[in-house]
């Protein structure tokens, strides 16, 4: 069973340009902000790291409020909620606030990240259906690959921050208006399960689990080019195949979890990204160090659309904006690690095939235990019995949760 483009509604793809409109924005004002807050606003080196910090810290802390603002007041209002604020940040750099000003603007923006991203993503898997959430999700990743690609170009060609500020704000607008036009059919609950809970330990190995391999790509970032300068010249060729096959595979190949078991692309995801990392360590040089970096690429992209999939099948709509609420807040402090401010370059690539081995222990058995999701599944499974692999019932697994009933699903499609 394929899916194509062409299958999903008008709305559906108005979520993913509004998504990426958003992003473009926060994009825009990058390349730009630290020489403003160095050179304009008088800030210190160390200044320049605690305001691009903000954004992070605030993104992370904002997941516990957008998750069950989701749920509670619907989609679209998470959305249009992020826009807002993400706007306000564009228009808050223009203000004769100095230094607090710009931490001002970075904490909008990253409580408008987390909103427009929650919202986005419980929004397109109820629209697009959710036995094809691992498609969906595919889709929603392009876009904000896309915006967070095209913003800093757009920025770095505006030639000012003055310039890139009042556009975050226009992108921002222009998402609105499109938001508008949308219609949302989901009905908002007045309580969550998990909106309570600060981290409910039942979704403890998934986000364990997607936390561990999305490290690599921030230190992948940081040391593949340093790495490889001292085998030639392909560095920048090796990252721009890395970020472009992430994308191309999260747009053409997004759906592979709906239609074959989720763990065999997760684990498939994995084993790709340990063959890059292998060949990429060897020290290649030329059309190699190309094809390790396009490898790595295709691995890092499936991991997280296979665990996030599975999970959103397995509850109910209600529970969704806070489940991707704390999967997410596993992502960015698993990302603020130390191998960041490492100085030997020639260590990046095996510590990261250790973290990349520890992301395999939470899918195997679920941090010491079977992970059993204790509420009705989001799609009513097939009667047929599916034999698998992995758990007491004969149910493949990933990352402890079972997935037998989606694949009884698609074996009666």
């Amino acid at each position: 069973m394929g899916w194509s483009p062409q299958e999903f509604g008008s709305r559906f793809w108005a979520i993913i340009a509004a998504t990426f409109l958003g992003f473009l924005g926060i994009g825009t004002v990058l390349p730009a902000l630290g020489p403003h807050v160095r050179h304009d606003l008088g800030g210190s080196d160390q200044t320049v790291g605690f305001v691009i910090g903000t954004f992070s810290f605030i993104a992370l802390f904002s997941r516990f409020l957008s998750g069950p603002l989701a749920d509670r007041k619907g989609r679209k209002t998470a959305f249009l909620a992020g826009l807002v604020s993400c706007g306000c940040a564009g228009l808050v750099y223009l203000l004769p606030l100095g230094i607090p000003g710009a931490y001002l603007g970075r904490a909008l923006q990253g409580f408008g990240e987390a909103c427009l991203y929650i919202g986005a993503a419980a929004w397109v898997v109820e629209s697009a259906g959710v036995h094809r959430s691992g498609q969906a999700l595919g889709y929603l990743s392009s876009g904000i690959w896309g915006g967070i690609s095209v913003g800093p170009v757009v920025g770095q060609w505006l030639g000012s921050f003055e310039r890139a500020a009042p556009l975050q704000a226009v992108c921002a607008t222009a998402a609105i208006i499109l938001l508008s036009r949308v219609p949302e059919v989901y009905t908002p609950h007045s309580a969550s399960r998990y909106g309570g809970k600060w981290l409910p330990s039942i979704l403890i190995p998934p986000g364990i689990a997607v936390g561990f391999v999305n490290v690599q790509y921030p230190v992948v970032a940081g040391f593949l080019i340093l790495h490889l300068q001292r085998y030639g010249k392909t560095g920048p060729l090796a990252f721009t195949a890395c970020a472009s096959m992430i994308l191309l595979s999260r747009f053409f190949l997004g759906g592979l979890p709906d239609r074959i078991h989720p763990a065999i692309t997760y684990y498939g995801g994995i084993t790709a990204m340990a063959v890059g990392l292998l060949m990429i360590a060897s020290g290649p040089s030329g059309g190699t160090a190309v094809l390790a970096g396009a490898i790595l690429g295709l691995g890092f992209s499936f991991p997280w659309s296979a665990v996030a999939s599975t999970v959103l099948r397995q509850i109910p709509a209600s529970e969704r904006g806070s489940a991707v609420g704390i999967l997410k807040r596993f992502l960015r402090p698993l990302r603020r690690n130390e191998l960041l401010h490492r100085r030997n370059r020639g260590q990046e690539v095996w510590l990261l095939g250790r973290v990349l081995y520890g992301s395999c222990l939470p899918g195997v058995r679920g941090c010491g235990r079977e992970l059993r999701l204790r509420f009705r599944p989001a799609i009513r499974p097939s009667r047929r019995n599916y034999s698998g692999i992995g758990s007491r019932d004969g149910g493949l697994r990933i990352c402890g949760v079972s997935i037998s009933r989606v694949c009884n699903l698609a074996q009666s499609r």
